[in-house]
Order: structure tokens, then sequence, then C-alpha cells
């Protein structure tokens, strides 16, 4: 019996420690849902006030990226103020890949202040209606690019028409079991 116990608060601890360190416990991105097909949705986002900066095409998984917003974020900004984190962490790819924080509402209500880093800027992703398509697993880039493919045919088969590029977001810390794990690639369309 007492072994029985044991296991069973190890378990309540890490289901505790997972739902506090999981996207779980971060603000999300606002969005309204306008339509739902299976993985594949159409959204209406507002405004989005996001903190951004380059990513190096020599680090395909952007660690150097994340951490320069991540030191944004821990008070390495104008304020010196600690900033939530939140999800998701939009990522864009190519030769002008960019990884991107969105700052929660309530900062971007009052001002996000500036970065220190000249290598981040504070940015803003104008409204507007985007396609969506949810997968798990890694970030690779293989499976990055088997998900544009099936939103562009399904944004194609539902007669919509993207415009701009295709990009990405993470839902969850890289500790994140695969099959665990909300990552999304995501096209805007046009009105």
């Amino acid at each position: 019996m007492k072994i029985l116990f044991g296991i069973l608060a190890i378990v309540a601890v890490l289901v505790v420690v997972s739902w506090k360190f999981s996207r779980f416990g971060y603000e999300s991105a606002s969005y309204t849902l306008v339509e739902k097909d299976g993985p594949f949705e159409i959204r209406q986002y507002p405004e989005l006030t996001l903190v951004s900066t380059a990513t190096d095409s020599s680090d395909p998984e952007g660690d150097g990226a994340f951490m320069r917003l991540f030191r944004y974020i821990a008070k390495d900004n104008a304020d010196e103020q600690k900033i939530a984190m939140t999800t998701p962490v939009f990522m864009t790819s190519g030769e002008n890949g960019s990884m991107s924080f969105v700052v929660p509402e309530d900062v971007a209500k009052g001002g996000a202040p500036a970065p220190k880093s000249s290598n981040v800027k504070l940015t803003s992703r104008s409204p507007g209606k985007v396609a969506a398509y949810r997968y798990s697993g890694s970030w690779q880039e293989e499976k990055r690019a088997a998900a544009r493919k099936k939103l562009a045919s399904w944004v194609t088969e539902k007669g919509y028409t993207s415009s701009g590029d295709y990009y990405s977001a993470g839902y969850d810390p890289p500790f994140t079991p695969g099959f665990l794990r909300r990552n999304e690639v995501l096209v805007r369309l046009s009105d």
C-alpha cells in the first residue's frame, strides 16, 4: 500500500510540474474561431504586439533567437520589467527568418518596453483572418514542410486565397514529449 501511495504522490507531483511549465500555464494569443475542420481552422486574430528577432540559418532550431527573446522578457528591456512568457512562439523560415514572442495583452495595452538589444525589435501583426493546421511532434523542417503542404491543399480545396508567407507556431517547451506537443502552420487569408 505504501508503494501505491508513493507512486501516486510522484504522479501528482509530475502532473503539477507539467501543468505549471506547459502551455496551460501561459497566456495564449487570443483569436476568434471562425471555422473548424478536424486539424484545420480559420481564425480571426486581433492586432498582436510581438517581440521579434532574426533567426540564424546556421541555427535551425533557433536556440540563439529564443534566448535573445527570453532575455527581453526577463528584464533586458528599457523598463527592466519582467514580462510573462506567452504562447505560441511564432517562427518564419528562410533567409529572413524570425522568431517572435507574443507580448501579453496587459503589457501591450500599457506600451511594451523597448528592447535593450539592437537584435530584438517590437513589432505588430495586423488583425486578420488566418488558416491554421495543427499537428504534434517535433519542429523539424521536414514536419513543418509536410504541414505547410497539407494546409495549402486544404486552403485551396475550401476556396480560400492565401496572402503572404506561411509561418509556424509552437506552444510547448522543448522538454515536452513530441506526441504531446501542439505545433501549427499558419497563413494569412485574403479578405
